[in-house]
Order: C-alpha cells, then sequence, then structure tokens
C-alpha cells in the first residue's frame, strides 16, 4: 500500500475537485427533487380525482425501479428520442427524478399527518383550502418531515456514486481513475473514499437525529 504516492498533492487536488462535482449534482438534485416532490404531494393530497391517480401511478412506478436503470434510460435512451443531454445534467435529471417520488411520499406522508379535526376547525373559522394548507398544515407537517427527508439527502448524496457508470466525473470516478495508475493505491484510495462520504453523511445524520430530538 503506497498512502504517500496516493495522497499527493495532484491527487488530493483531483479528487476534492471529483468531490466538488458530486455536491453539485447532490445540490442541485436536492432542490428540485424537494420542489417537484412538495408539488406532487401537495396535488395528491388535495385529491384531485384524475390528476391524483395519474401522479400516484407515475410515483409508484419510479420508485420501485432501480436508480440504475433510470440513470441509463436519462443517458442512454432519452437520445433515442432527441433528448440528449451532457453527463451532468442526465445525472442530475435522474436523481431527480427518482428522489422526487421518494420526497413525494415523505411530504404526503407529513401531510396526512395532521389531525383532521384541526383541519375542519381552521376550515370552519373561515380559511380557504390554500390557506388552511398554508397556515395550519405546513407549519406542522415540515416540523414533522425534516428528520426522514434530511435522511433521504444523504441517500441521495451516496446515489450520486452510481453516476460513475455514464462517466460522471465525481468523487468515486476519480478515485477509481487514481487507483487505476497503480495497485498500490486501491486501499489508500478507498479509505479516503470512505472518509470524504462519512464526514458529509454523518454531519447530516447528526442534523436529523437533533432536529428528532427537538421535534419529540
Amino acid at each position: 500500500m503506497d498512502f504517500a504516492g496516493a495522497y499527493s498533492a495532484g491527487h488530493l487536488k483531483f479528487l476534492l475537485k471529483g468531490f466538488g462535482v458530486t455536491l453539485e449534482v447532490a445540490i442541485i438534485s436536492i432542490i428540485l427533487s424537494f420542489i417537484i416532490g412538495g408539488a406532487i404531494a401537495t396535488v395528491r393530497y388535495s385529491r384531485i380525482t384524475f390528476i391524483s391517480s395519474l401522479l400516484a401511478v407515475i410515483v409508484e412506478t419510479i420508485r420501485n425501479l432501480p436508480l440504475l436503470l433510470i440513470i441509463f434510460f436519462t443517458y442512454f435512451a432519452l437520445p433515442e428520442i432527441g433528448l440528449k443531454m451532457p453527463i451532468t445534467a442526465a445525472a442530475i435529471t435522474a436523481l431527480t427524478l427518482f428522489e422526487s417520488a421518494m420526497l413525494a411520499e415523505i411530504i404526503r406522508g407529513g401531510l396526512n399527518s395532521i389531525d383532521k379535526g384541526q383541519i375542519e376547525a381552521a376550515r370552519s373559522s373561515g380559511l380557504n383550502f390554500i390557506q388552511t394548507l398554508r397556515y395550519i398544515i405546513l407549519p406542522q407537517a415540515l416540523r414533522r418531515m425534516v428528520p426522514p427527508i434530511v435522511s433521504q439527502f444523504i441517500s441521495l448524496l451516496k446515489d450520486t456514486s452510481l453516476a460513475v457508470v455514464i462517466a460522471l466525473p465525481e468523487l468515486t470516478h476519480n478515485a477509481q481513475i487514481i487507483y487505476g495508475q497503480k495497485n498500490s493505491y486501491v486501499i489508500p484510495m478507498l479509505i479516503m473514499l470512505a472518509l470524504m462520504y462519512f464526514i458529509v453523511n454523518f454531519g447530516l445524520s447528526q442534523i436529523a437525529r437533533r432536529l428528532e430530538l427537538k421535534r419529540v
């Protein structure tokens, strides 16, 4: 094992560059999936007959597909129908589709957890559906949803490594390039890879834990 060679300044800089791509893809996907998932959950919670049923089918279909398959479909299949995207855009699209479906169920569960009596009281006091959702349901539901949402974001950050299959230049991809140069770099690189993922994900898990304790 050649730790000195594996952890040279050039290699570490290359790893950090890949880690930057990982964070960029994860953050953009998190923002987009939260917006889309929230919109889907709200529509399904509203029980708009046809649209709610259609969204339910789409969400359940995506949730039961492997993320790797969605990545392959986005990068290799969509160009066949004229929707060709750069690698980074394809990775973000695939992650956003998958995570939106996951978050939609988390958010819908949070909305459904609010006691119906509060909703009825709000409506009887003159608030319309939008006002009830904004002032009564969402503030309470969001507090309950934060821990599972943060946990889902942790999963998303780890899932970015799957984009290595389409050669996205993220952390895992760059680590593979480094340890591909020399066999003695494999273990040092894998250790560094695990450490970098652990630091970020452990930090996020602690945030989720503290938020859960505050809620209790």
